[in-house]
């Protein structure tokens, strides 16, 4: 298997490493810590501008017609610099919109790629990991549906013009329903990496029939939703061993930078292990998702697992070899193992993504 990236998306790649470079500093970051606002409108109207935020949409719609592998390129830069966007909410999203909705709503989706509309997705639930099947139930009643259950850790709900909720409905399959924040009760719920996370009450919410997507919407979404999880988890892995390496080369005790000291490389040994373990699982799952291969979901379960597992011990440990310097918030660390610590948190854990992979399996 060839792991390298095509051209288009090397050159997305650059694109948006580039502009995140100049747009999201750690200057930029802090200014928009400290302005309260839920995201930083100015860079997410430059990844618009640049064609970022429509590369993965049909060309119908105004996009480039890129596919999963180039939606794994955007957000695992968005990762690596820890930039207060609301990507991952609004891509996935978009994307199972596109392939799955209809008339009004998919027509809209001309305004993302313009920077104009955030969309997102309700995939977490109490006491259940990314992949686990939804509790929450969607019951025919004449031509609509009644909704009920709960949503966790919704991001950006309270910014979206629509929210994708996964439901059961009546004849067994889950249906993908969209819904405008003000039908649901939503609750702020605080996350590590600082973006607006709400709970979402679902009681006795009717919706009509015209916003349910068309079937297979759920696999699409919880593909998407799963790569776009495990390609940021990756990024902010990148991002703390870039740190990390850098930290340990100037450092110095006893008169000898840590990197002469055994214990220190092995340790960094170990980071670079797990993080291209990830970056591996990552790119397969991706691949196989993009090419409609019928494992795709299990190998973005391995990636998951890698996220949730390997990868977050990795990111203690880059912790570890700062220091006390990796418990300064003002230095930028935090942010990568805390963007780390949410997705794998989000996923719902290594004991969720083995159970995921055992029944994909069996």
């Amino acid at each position: 298997m060839d792991f390298d990236l095509d051209e288009n998306a090397q050159e997305l790649r650059s694109l948006v490493s580039g502009l995140l470079d100049r747009e999201a500093t750690p200057a930029r970051i802090e200014e928009h810590e400290r302005s309260g606002a839920p995201y930083d409108a100015r860079l997410w109207a430059a990844l618009a501008q640049a064609g970022v935020l429509g590369a993965c949409l049909p060309e119908d719609l105004g996009g480039a017609g890129l596919g999963a592998v180039e939606l794994a390129v955007i957000l695992r830069e968005i990762g690596a610099h820890a930039a207060p966007v609301p990507a991952y909410a609004s891509l996935p999203a978009a994307l199972t919109i596109a392939r799955h909705g209809g008339g009004e709503l998919r027509a809209r989706l001309g305004v993302v790629a313009d920077g104009g509309l955030v969309l997102t997705a309700a995939v977490r639930e109490p006491g259940s990991g990314l992949a686990q099947p939804p509790g929450a139930t969607a019951t025919p009643d004449g031509d609509a549906y009644v909704l009920e259950g709960v949503k966790t850790f919704v991001p950006y709900a309270g910014q979206a013009a629509y929210i994708l909720v996964p439901a059961r409905t009546g004849d067994g399959t889950v249906g993908v329903f969209a819904v405008e924040p003000d039908q649901v009760a939503l609750t702020p719920q605080p996350a590590a990496t600082g973006e607006p996370m709400a709970r979402l009450d679902l009681d006795g919410v009717r919706v009509g029939a015209g916003a349910l997507l068309g079937a297979g919407a759920h696999e699409t979404l919880l593909g998407y939703a799963t790569a776009g999880a495990v390609a940021t988890a990756s990024g902010a892995l990148a991002a703390a061993l870039d740190l990390t390496t850098g930290h340990v080369r100037t450092r110095e005790q006893f008169g000898r930078p840590l990197a002469e000291f055994q214990a220190v490389t092995m340790q960094i040994g170990d980071v670079y292990i797990a993080k291209r373990a990830l970056d591996v699982a990552m790119w397969a799952g991706v691949w196989r998702l993009a090419e409609g291969h019928d494992d795709a979901a299990e190998v973005l379960a391995v990636a998951a697992w890698a996220a949730c597992e390997g990868a977050l011990q990795a990111l203690y440990t880059c912790q570890h070899l700062h220091g006390g310097l990796g418990l300064d918030v003002t230095y930028p660390l935090h942010r990568h193992f805390a963007w780390g610590k949410h997705y794998a948190h989000l996923l719902g854990g290594a004991e969720a993504q083995l159970d995921t992979i055992g029944a994909l399996v069996a």
